[in-house]
């Protein structure tokens, strides 16, 4: 029968996207992997892969379209021996609106992308003290559809039906996750782990927050007097970062913790650093290391030495990642955009560095791939270049925390009954309390300070 090819949901927070270009066209056989599509979010522009053979029976959503809904059907895909009359009989027809059941592959097909990497965390069920959930847990992932016609037949993809075979595994027994309850590779291979019905379609997009009650667009605006404004309608950068941030504040519990961090120390060292650099012939310094970049790799070594503190909330149970996976806030126009440098700990300075900018670089011009942004345990948000000096931000989900990074300034200080000046930093850390409690942030704060004031201890 006829295959819906859906709009996929390319991150967690996808709702719609612009149909942006089509690579195939009616009548054209596709393999599995193949280009077919090109899919615009509000983040970046993705390429969309065939996740099965055959031909492109009907294009039910031409190119260019703006606020195609995820898991609406774009075009039919018909296998070997169907032809084009095979989609009024029963075959897939345009959806107005996405269904509560209707699933979507991940953009690679078989290979689920919007998770965290596999041997990067580990699951505890273990209560956290002090914690205050503030929200119902998330409902479960509906059971995964059936594979089997009436008539008996399993629907399966090619792969899926190799595997299947190697592995000795009846195909009629395992529970599909793939369209239409489609058998796709990640069946098979949780069927061979034991786990077959429990896994989740691959890409499912994640269940949206309630939305805020407020006042309507009307409500405000009649407030104002008539001319005295512009009215801009908001894109969609813009309406997934509100969405996101009212869910933190609406669902994850926050406290904060304030230091100030002595940088005398850290100034001289960036400056011994930066003076180091080669030059190019025109006198361009090879490298240029900025005090975030201290900030990056200080935050990810304490993560490291207070690994309960590592943690993110995850329903019933709490993961705590072997990786600092530090996500770093960037300002896009329109927006924000939270890159994650992976690893942040184990890299030098100058890598973290070269990769931040090269991340901040791509998010400007919305060319980051989603492993790129998703995933990470902490962020780090440092408004320091524009001269404030103390702000507490919003935790990014599902992250634990976040570390708000502040002005270096000259400040008065008292030592030893003596009237010095130094140079200070001011840094909140906001904190999900659910996963992190008042003394567990207190103690992951404390190594930061001691590591960023003391530089040459994150080479120990």
């Amino acid at each position: 029968m006829p295959i819906d090819i859906t709009m996929p949901a390319l991150s967690p927070t996808m709702e719609e996207g612009k149909l942006a270009k089509w690579h195939v066209k009616e009548g054209d056989s596709v393999s599995s992997g193949d280009v077919i599509a090109e899919i615009e979010t509000d983040k970046a522009t993705m390429e969309v892969e065939a996740v099965d053979e055959g031909k492109i029976g009907k294009i039910l959503v031409a190119e260019g379209t703006d606020n195609v809904k995820v898991n609406a059907v774009i075009a039919v895909l018909l296998q070997e021996g169907e032809d084009a009359s095979a989609i009024g009989s029963g075959g897939a027809k345009p959806a107005e609106a996405p269904k509560a059941e209707a699933k979507t592959e991940a953009p690679k097909g078989d290979a689920g992308t919007l998770q965290y990497d596999k041997g990067t965390s580990t699951t505890s069920t273990a209560p956290v003290s002090n914690s205050n959930t503030g929200s119902s847990a998330p409902k479960p992932a509906a059971a995964p559809a059936s594979a089997k016609s009436e008539s008996g037949r399993v629907f399966a993809s090619p792969l899926a039906k190799r595997l299947a075979k190697e592995a000795g595994i009846d195909l009629a027994s395992v529970a599909g996750s793939g369209p239409k309850g489609r058998v796709i590779k990640a069946d098979v291979e949780a069927a061979k782990s034991g786990k077959g019905a429990a896994k989740p379609a691959a890409g499912a997009p994640a269940a949206a927050a309630a939305p805020a009650t407020g006042m309507s667009k009307n409500q405000v605006m009649a407030l104002y007097e008539e001319g005295t404004y512009e009215v801009v309608p908001n894109d969609g950068m813009r309406k997934v970062v509100a969405a996101r941030l009212t869910e933190s504040k609406q669902t994850v519990p926050h406290f904060y913790l304030t230091l100030d961090c002595k940088i005398d120390a850290l100034m001289a060292a960036r400056e011994q650093i930066n003076t180091a650099a080669p030059k190019s012939k025109d006198g361009k310094p090879g490298y240029k290391l900025s005090v975030n970049d201290f900030v990056m790799k200080a935050w990810a070594i304490a993560l490291q030495r207070v690994p309960a503190a590592n943690a993110t909330w995850a329903g019933d149970s709490i993961l705590y990642h072997k990786r600092s996976d530090v996500a770093v806030a960037v300002s896009v126009p329109g927006g924000l955009f939270t890159p994650v440098v992976k690893s942040c700990d184990t890299k030098t300075l100058r890598e973290i560095s070269e990769e931040v900018k090269d991340l901040a670089g791509r998010a400007k011009s919305k060319k980051l791939a989603p492993h790129e942004y998703q995933g990470g345990s902490s962020s780090v948000s440092n408004l320091g270049m524009f001269g404030i000096k103390h702000f507490a931000a919003v935790i990014n989900p599902p992250h634990g925390t976040i570390l708000a990074v502040g002005a270096g300034e000259e400040r008065v200080y008292p030592e030893n009954g003596q009237i010095k000046i130094g140079q200070f930093m001011t840094v909140t850390l906001s904190c999900d309390h659910r996963a992190v409690d008042g003394a567990l942030g207190a103690e992951l704060l404390g190594v930061f300070k001691g590591l960023i004031e003391n530089p040459v201890m994150m080479l120990a």
